[in-house]
């Protein structure tokens, strides 16, 4: 009987600790409930919203940036936060390490929760520019000019300057930038869209250029480069790439003139108006293939990794020559004889504005 009543009393004992246990559990978790309400019910973000015609509230949190200068560029921009609650947020939120640079679109009267899971997510505002293949060097520095989004520091950039400024040894800026789309932040500096795409024009061009077969005319990257730019802005559909290659490649072989009209039409530069005529081919330049052998001294345009491609490895063809049969194909020809019936079958409905491809002296 004492045993009973001795393990009673020690029942009785654990009994009337557990209100106490509880109490303070219920109470650490009110607070925390508290916390994490305040956190995501009470608004940090203005009411109104400082982008026109939008109701966002637009921020921007500078690169390597620690969690204490985030908070006080944020409390500098509007956001009703001092620095130790938005620090404590975030670690509360284990997003502390996590967050973002960038310029960022809030909602108006968004909670610091709200805000600090969408810098974590990175979801902020991303701007793009696009490289088109063929595009020439005064046509892509307009239009990064142009760029609203954009910090222009190479607006009044010579070519050499711009060149220099990559730190790349070409005479010319002309075809060196890798068609493609570029996305970045507001607010970027333009030299890194046109140091980003040089990069990758430079290891396309190192990756493709280990492909070189023997008997290639090709003697450098760069003379890669020149040839693709060719290939380029000859080829009216991308089946007849390595074809239009094969002519080119033929021809330096040979060393036949390779009388191609968009390398005189480069050389009389922003200023053709769409129609090249007879003059403009009896006009001597270093960019006119109808009078000087070889490569003209610099890329005519920025090339697309296709043809990059087609340009060291070219299609398996003896053609010497083609001609635009008007539907964006080309007939290709082996011999002269061939080119000129093609020439009278195909062009006798063409304009001389709209004729393109190898002809023959």
């Amino acid at each position: 009987m004492s045993r009973k009543i001795q393990r009673r009393g020690l029942f009785s004992k654990k009994k009337t600790n557990k209100p106490g246990f509880r109490v303070w559990l219920y109470t650490l978790l009110a607070v925390v409930a508290i916390f994490y309400g305040v956190i995501f019910l009470w608004p940090v973000v203005p009411a109104t919203g400082n982008v026109a015609d939008s109701p966002v509230y637009k921020v921007k949190i500078k690169p390597q940036s620690s969690l204490a200068s985030i908070a006080e560029q944020l409390q500098e921009q509007g956001i009703s936060s001092s620095t130790i609650p938005f620090q404590f947020s975030a670690l509360a939120l284990f997003v502390g390490s996590k967050l973002k640079p960038g310029t960022y679109l809030l909602p108006t009267r968004a909670s610091m929760g709200k805000i600090l899971l969408q810098i974590a997510r990175g979801d902020r505002v991303r701007e793009s520019i696009a490289i088109i293949p063929g595009m020439t060097i005064w046509q892509l520095r307009k239009l990064v000019d142009a760029h609203p989004a954009l910090i222009h520091q190479t607006k009044r950039m010579s070519s050499k300057e711009l060149v220099h400024t990559l730190n790349l040894n070409y005479s010319s800026d002309e075809g060196i930038f890798l068609p493609d789309t570029y996305i970045f932040d507001p607010d970027e500096p333009d030299i890194n869209i046109y140091r980003r795409a040089s990069q990758a024009m430079q290891k396309q061009l190192a990756q493709t250029w280990v492909q070189k077969e023997e008997g290639s005319p090709l003697k450098t990257a760069y003379e890669l480069l020149i040839l693709a730019s060719i290939v380029e802005k000859e080829t009216g559909r991308s089946s007849d790439r390595g074809l239009v290659a094969a002519v080119f490649t033929n021809r330096l072989n040979k060393g036949m003139l390779l009388q191609t009209d968009p390398t005189v039409i480069y050389g009389i530069g922003p200023k053709f108006d769409g129609n090249i005529r007879k003059a403009d081919l009896r006009k001597d330049s270093p960019y006119n293939t109808y009078m000087r052998k070889g490569l003209p001294p610099t890329p005519i345009a920025m090339p697309s990794k296709e043809s990059i491609q087609a340009a060291i490895r070219p299609a398996s063809s003896n053609a010497l020559y083609f001609v635009a049969k008007g539907d964006g194909t080309s007939h290709f020809s082996h011999s002269l004889g061939e080119h000129e019936a093609a020439v009278d079958r195909y062009q006798r409905k063409l304009t001389p504005k709209t004729s393109s491809g190898t002809a023959a002296n």
